[in-house]
């Protein structure tokens, strides 16, 4: 009664003295007998851990359907990913029976996959016809047969989206995780052929005895990198996406074909032809073994010529056209008859065919970027005809393009070699390695087709097409040499009908003359 009557007064307006007040706070109340400042102090607690109960339930089921948005249903192995903005797989319905009942719907199904690191949303929509599919239903180069059975319900569609009905999708092969994994040996150190462009090339065997090599994307490694993992992953997953798309359906004897893929969740892997002899660095610059002699001239050209038909083909002979972006001697493959096979297309950029150039961060590797790419950021097919003009001097001197341990002035391979030829020594540039020595004249015209490839000013650079046929012993004639009938049998990729290089006045006089 006596806490309820200062209770009344208090609220009353009544005056009451300072002690009537810290008697009222101090006072107990009815509530398990504890003082009022006890019960007021509990009750805000209570009301504070309420509130942030509710706001942390609310941010939790924020970040579910965020993150809820941006995976893909994962059911075993019968779900394909893909990371490709649209990538449609579907059965060949031309060896259905157009009227078997069986084959009486088509179930699609459409997942929808966003990724907040890189801005891109990527969907795949696999369309699978419904009903039992034989083994003429999948393309002939496909080593397995479609699981699916007749029936209905889940039971149909499970087995009608399996990863085997899935094995060929035309261009090449879906191969699981783990299988690469045991052509690899669980991705064995000793296995490792080649590392750099975010990933790691290993050597594998399938199961069918063929020989392969696999790219695993560094984004799968579960090794400590010195960057930040989110852009590892982000630029991992987009070097997937450019390869794919890029190359998937490319075919060319020069250049390192893809056989097929591996997308399981996080994981990104690609499938490459075995090229068993190499590359063209470790026979420039490492040591091959007693057994193993230096390049002669006629082989180097072969590995330039090959090279600049491979380069040709991705600005001249696709829609869009590929820009490389890393044309360097260790991506330059070579077979056991010296075909060169241009390789790793992890730094590749497309280009849209009513575009000439695009802006882009700068990449590639040191000695071989063009300085205009290099200062405006600007690609286009320039920048690849002057890493091959580095190529080309690599070739011819045997010396990288940059190398601190030579003396000052031979430190930048284009210095060096500019400096050379401005001085009429060009015959000094040839690697001393070379036995037999190739002609004057041609290797005059290596020397100027180099020299052509590192023009200053980019519009005067040659296309790779003219290249082939500039390197080609049938082509490109000096001043009062007549030209030799041309060989109809090479390839002209999107070539004019006169392929010789129109030289400017002034550099055809000034270049040509030091090289005599």
């Amino acid at each position: 009664m006596q806490f309820r009557s200062r209770l009344t007064m208090l609220f009353s307006g009544k005056t009451t003295s300072t002690e009537d007040s810290i008697s009222l706070i101090n006072s107990k109340t009815a509530i398990l007998g504890q003082k009022l400042y006890v019960v007021i102090a509990v009750t805000v607690a209570g009301i504070a851990v309420v509130f942030l109960l509710i706001f942390r339930f609310l941010l939790h089921k924020h970040k579910s359907k965020r993150r809820n948005r941006r995976m893909l249903v994962n059911q075993g192995s019968e779900v394909l990913h893909l990371a490709s903005e649209t990538v449609n797989v579907e059965a060949n319905t031309k060896c259905l029976d157009q009227t078997d009942e069986k084959a009486t719907k088509s179930l699609i199904s459409m997942f929808e996959m966003d990724d907040d690191d890189e801005g891109y949303e990527s969907k795949l929509i696999i369309k699978v016809v419904e009903g039992k599919l034989d083994d003429d239903t999948w393309p002939s180069g496909s080593n397995e047969s479609s699981t699916g059975t007749s029936g209905s319900g889940s039971d149909v569609a499970s087995s009608s989206v399996s990863a085997e009905s899935l094995k060929n999708i035309g261009w090449g092969r879906w191969f699981s995780f783990n299988e690469l994994e045991i052509a690899t040996n669980r991705f064995a150190a000793e296995n490792v052929i080649g590392e750099g462009g975010y990933g790691v090339v290993y050597r594998g065997v399938l199961h069918d005895g063929s020989t392969v090599a696999v790219k695993n994307l560094l984004d799968n490694r579960r090794t400590k990198i010195n960057m930040s993992v989110t852009l590892c992953r982000g630029q991992a997953e987009k070097e997937f996406k450019v390869e794919v798309e890029a190359i998937g359906k490319v075919r060319h004897k020069n250049l390192v074909g893809l056989i097929g893929f591996c997308a399981e969740g996080a994981k990104r892997l690609l499938v490459y032809e075995y090229v068993d002899n190499g590359n063209l660095e470790q026979w420039l610059h490492g040591d091959m073994g007693p057994t193993n002699p230096p390049l002669t001239w006629e082989i180097r050209m072969k590995i330039a010529i090959g090279t600049a038909k491979g380069l040709a083909y991705l600005h001249e002979g696709l829609e869009p056209k590929v820009v490389h972006r890393d044309v360097k001697s260790s991506n330059i493959l070579v077979d056991k008859n010296w075909n060169a096979k241009v390789a790793d297309f992890g730094l590749s950029k497309l280009l849209d065919s009513d575009k000439s150039y695009v802006t882009t961060r700068v990449m590639g590797t040191f000695g071989y970027v063009s300085p205009d790419y290099a200062s405006t950021g600007m690609l286009n097919e320039g920048s690849d005809v002057y890493s091959f003009g580095v190529l080309l001097m690599e070739i011819v001197t045997g010396k990288s393009p940059v190398d601190y341990s030579r003396p000052p002035g031979e430190m930048n391979l284009v210095e060096w070699f500019k400096g050379m030829v401005g001085s009429r020594q060009g015959e000094e540039l040839l690697d001393p390695k070379i036995n037999v020595r190739p002609s004057p004249r041609a290797l005059k015209r290596a020397l100027l087709v180099c020299l052509r490839c590192i023009d200053m000013d980019a519009s005067k650079r040659p296309k790779m097409g003219q290249i082939v046929h500039m390197l080609d012993s049938n082509e490109f004639p000096f001043r009062g040499e007549h030209r030799l009938p041309r060989d109809t049998t090479i390839p002209r990729p999107n070539a004019p009908a006169t392929c010789k290089f129109p030289l400017q006045p002034d550099d055809d006089d000034e270049q040509r003359s030091n090289l005599k």
